[in-house]
């Protein structure tokens, strides 16, 4: 028998300002996209924003829907519309932030655990870490160098499409 530790690594910004620009920038797009997110049961709007390896910057937001479950989420709409938008293009970053109508978030809002899942079999995919920025309304934002450490033993197939 062997003991394996999986840790996780998080750089914390104490403040947005302190981001690279590629980074800030791409916050700033996630929180516009927040902005616009159609959460009229729960209030709570989250916005994501994938930087594509190709340049591409593509946006999304929670959907809510009387049928509860109907619902998406901000980092699973953003993924399939950038997959769908762009087959076989790898995703770079992504900034997930939130907007919560009821008390203001000072603190980094982080994926459920279907979308891990969904960033991770994309990052699998295309054999490429996604870097991860979390940031609430205000205060710290962190980064995370990939979806794999903060979904470290995600569901997994042995084949993956390659394309052929």
């Amino acid at each position: 028998m062997k003991k394996v530790e999986v840790k996780t690594s998080v750089t914390v910004y104490e403040d947005e300002n302190e981001l690279m620009k590629e980074d800030y920038d791409l916050l700033m797009k996630a929180r516009a996209a927040a902005g616009r997110a159609y959460a009229i049961y729960s209030h709570f709007q989250v916005g994501a924003a994938i930087l594509l390896t190709n340049g591409e910057v593509i946006t999304g937001n929670n959907q809510e829907n009387s049928a509860y479950p109907s619902g998406l989420c901000a980092e699973r709409t953003t993924a399939f519309y950038a997959s769908s938008r762009y087959p076989n293009v790898p995703f770079l970053k992504i900034a997930i932030t939130a907007i919560n109508r009821k008390e203001k978030l000072t603190k980094p809002v982080t994926p459920c655990g279907a979308c891990r899942q969904v960033l991770s079999e994309y990052e699998q995919l295309y054999k490429s870490p996604i870097q991860v920025l979390l940031a609430g309304e205000e205060g710290e934002v962190w980064k995370i160098n990939s979806i794999a450490e903060i979904l470290p033993l995600s569901f997994s197939s042995d084949f993956l499409p390659d394309g052929n």
